[in-house]
């Protein structure tokens, strides 16, 4: 695996709401944080590769932006490290679910990197655990598109 960024950007997808000129939101005496999803996108130089790292929250807030990112990514391989997602809900399984099958409608692939126990447990309960590829590592994930 090269270890050379030849393409690095960093894109937020935040919850529009009105939040003003504060990142914070108080209602009825409760802060509110903004929900965010920070997409992290790395090219692999000589392979069609094409690496993000999730930050924050993938659920029904950050779903349709995120969507609207991945989809769009014309790489023949798709790894996505999930290590930074602190929180995978139903939506966000069923984007992860939808990301895989539009990929492979188009004979691209998809992989799913290091993802935390909380997202493991979703995957699990929704009984979606095998149909999508999963790996322990970023670097695993990488080498199963090599072979």
């Amino acid at each position: 695996m090269e270890g050379n960024r030849t393409h690095m950007e960093t894109k937020d997808i935040r919850l529009q709401t009105d939040m003003g000129d504060s990142s914070l939101r108080i209602l009825r005496g409760l802060t509110i944080q903004p929900i965010r999803l920070d997409l992290d996108n790395q090219t692999r130089s000589g392979a069609d590769i094409y690496l993000t790292r999730l930050t924050g929250k993938l659920s029904l807030e950050t779903v349709p932006d995120f969507l609207c990112m991945m989809r769009s990514e014309p790489a023949s391989y798709l790894v996505l490290d999930l290590s930074g997602v602190s929180f995978l809900d139903s939506a966000g399984v069923g984007a992860l679910v939808s990301l895989f099958i539009s990929r492979r409608n188009t004979g691209k692939r998809l992989a799913l990197a290091a993802l935390a126990q909380q997202g493991i447990a979703a995957l699990q309960v929704s009984g979606l655990i095998h149909l999508l590829p999963l790996y322990a590592s970023v670097d695993l994930a990488i080498r199963q598109f090599r072979m």
